[in-house]
């Protein structure tokens, strides 16, 4: 993103200069507007003026980390050039005539070091939680006797969509530490990193079973924990508790 936006600067400075007839060391960019020597610009006419005069407004940038030490062989090292963390929970319903549930609510607290843009964090946030739910729900993978892959659509492959978003979610970023090792302006990678956090739903499905047999046994559930497992799963629990 930075090595991108450095090319689109590079461009409006070259093109302020010679719109406003200044050195390019005279260009200024501050927030919402740029100075052109003693001229004031407001950052909208400046955009509307470049992409008239044909300059483009879109690039590319590549980043890439650097060499990590590790030995996988010792399982020693360091993989990763820093962790970023993450804490959620999360209540459930399951209907235990069907084995289907819903998620009521999810509060999280996720680290993203210092957020360059809160609004797309809050979105990767709540996407990488989305799809780690879909991971442990619903997303069952299953071959026939000959080995060909059974679950290769969307219509036997069951992802997340709009309706198993939890009907209270609720998310707030780690605000008070910048990332310690050097990075973009302090910030971390929030695209896969919440993930895990549906760990939480899984948990709570889990308990809600439980709940079921009157906390008396752990229910056995595996992931996905899909309808027909939860069903199952069930009534395993309240014969299980009604021989204890």
């Amino acid at each position: 993103t930075q090595a991108a936006a450095r090319k689109i600067r590079r461009r409006l400075t070259v093109f302020a200069a010679a719109r406003y007839n200044v050195d390019e060391e005279q260009i200024r960019f501050l927030p919402n507007r740029i100075l052109a020597g003693n001229q004031e610009i407001p950052w909208r006419t400046l955009i509307k003026e470049a992409y008239m005069g044909r300059v483009s407004l879109s690039a590319t940038g590549f980043y890439e980390t650097p060499a990590r030490e590790k030995d996988p062989l010792r399982a020693g090292g360091k993989a990763h050039r820093y962790h970023a963390y993450g804490a959620a929970c999360s209540e459930v319903i399951i209907d235990v005539l069907t084995g289907e549930h819903r998620v009521v609510r999810v509060d999280i607290l996720h680290d993203v070091g210092r957020s360059i843009n809160p609004a797309i964090d809050y979105g990767q946030v709540e996407g990488g939680f989305i799809q780690g739910v879909g991971w442990l729900t619903s997303e069952e993978v299953i071959w026939d006797e000959s080995g060909k892959l059974c679950t290769h659509a969307p219509s036997t492959y069951k992802i997340p969509v709009a309706s198993d978003r939890p009907v209270d979610f609720r998310m707030n970023l780690v605000d008070w530490s910048a990332n310690r090792v050097e990075s973009v302006h302090g910030s971390k990678a929030v695209g896969e990193p919440p993930l895990p956090l549906a760990v939480s739903v899984f948990c709570a499905l889990t308990d809600a079973i439980a709940g079921a047999g009157d906390y008396r046994v752990f229910p056995d559930l595996d992931a996905p924990a899909t309808p027909e497992r939860i069903l199952k799963a069930v009534e395993v629990v309240r014969q299980r508790s009604a021989a204890a």
